[in-house]
């Protein structure tokens, strides 16, 4: 054996993956491809089977999962399957080995991710939350990055294990401070998309040529993220969702998920959310009129009077 070879096994870790997704699945399989030891479990035979087929374990029940490893990884829907998974009967919380380090990628709301870390620690496991940035295709490209939330200790252990999923860690603090930023980024996000759609429906009745726009926003003061690496019409970026009949990278199912735990978040705390809760507003109609699973940035066919 080779000194890398004995370096690469002491840093392997035995995990418990549960959740597998659009985003799991690929989080997982890059678990595998650096080497980790990995017991999956899924409510869906297809996901299960597919994970044994990339080479990870089969477990019977996220208990069982759990059971088997040092480190349990989940990315699971919405805060009450959070809860169910960790805090409820049968769940990891209890059938963890003693000092098992817990890592949520879910994105919840932050009252879910502080009860479930404060159950975690009081049992003697260490938790993070730490949700992700970057869609499936960062998830698949391990480029995703994670905002992470709780005691430095527990980032310190966690961040070998999303070094293997991801480019860039941050830790943004106490549990469930990984959530509050998810929640205030995407907030950003769907705002500043709803503002670039809204111009190029304007260019487009004026007469301005989209490429032209683009051409002089993406250097002007209206540049941002959602106009030059998400454009949202066709042409200007190439790579962009709009050139694939908006098939999503992120739908909008999704980003009207985030607004809404951001709007709750600012209820809960008093912040006045005006912006946050009209584009909250803009998802949820577009979503109501069919649109759910297309990409978020497809929103610009309504805001044209398309659809």
């Amino acid at each position: 054996m080779t000194t890398d070879d004995a370096y690469r096994e002491d840093t392997m870790a035995t995990i418990a993956f549960i959740g597998l997704g659009n985003m799991g699945a690929p989080m997982m399989r890059n678990l595998l491809k650096a080497g980790h030891r990995v017991y999956a479990y899924d409510l869906s035979a297809a996901a299960m089977d597919a994970a044994a087929a990339a080479g990870a374990h089969r477990a019977d029940s996220p208990a069982a999962a759990a059971a088997e490893a040092e480190v349990v990884v989940t990315m699971l829907p919405a805060g009450q399957h959070v809860r169910a998974v960790y805090t409820g009967e049968g769940g990891v919380i209890a059938a963890a080995r003693p000092g098992s380090l817990f890592i949520d990628s879910s994105t919840v709301d932050v009252a879910s991710a502080r009860a479930v870390a404060e159950a975690a620690a009081a049992a003697g496991h260490a938790m993070v939350d730490a949700p992700v940035s970057g869609g499936v295709g960062g998830a698949e490209a391990a480029t995703l990055t994670f905002m992470v939330g709780g005691p430095a200790a527990a980032f310190e252990r966690a961040q070998p294990i999303l070094q293997a999923m991801g480019k860039a860690i941050i830790h943004a603090g106490g549990p469930g401070n990984g959530q509050a930023a998810k929640v205030c980024n995407n907030m950003i996000l769907g705002i500043s998309m709803i503002g670039v759609c809204e111009a190029f429906a304007l260019a487009e009745k004026l007469g301005l040529d989209a490429q032209t726009l683009f051409d002089i926003s993406s250097k002007a003061s209206g540049q941002c993220w959602s106009l030059t690496s998400y454009c949202p019409v066709p042409g200007p970026v190439p790579t962009s969702p709009a050139n694939r009949d908006y098939a999503p990278g992120f739908a909008a199912a999704m980003m009207l998920k985030d607004l809404k735990l951001a709007v709750e978040a600012g209820q809960s705390v008093n912040a006045p959310l005006p912006m946050g809760s009209e584009a909250a507003q803009l998802y949820a109609l577009f979503c109501a009129n069919g649109h759910a699973g297309l990409d978020f940035s497809g929103i610009v066919t309504m805001l044209r009077g398309q659809g």
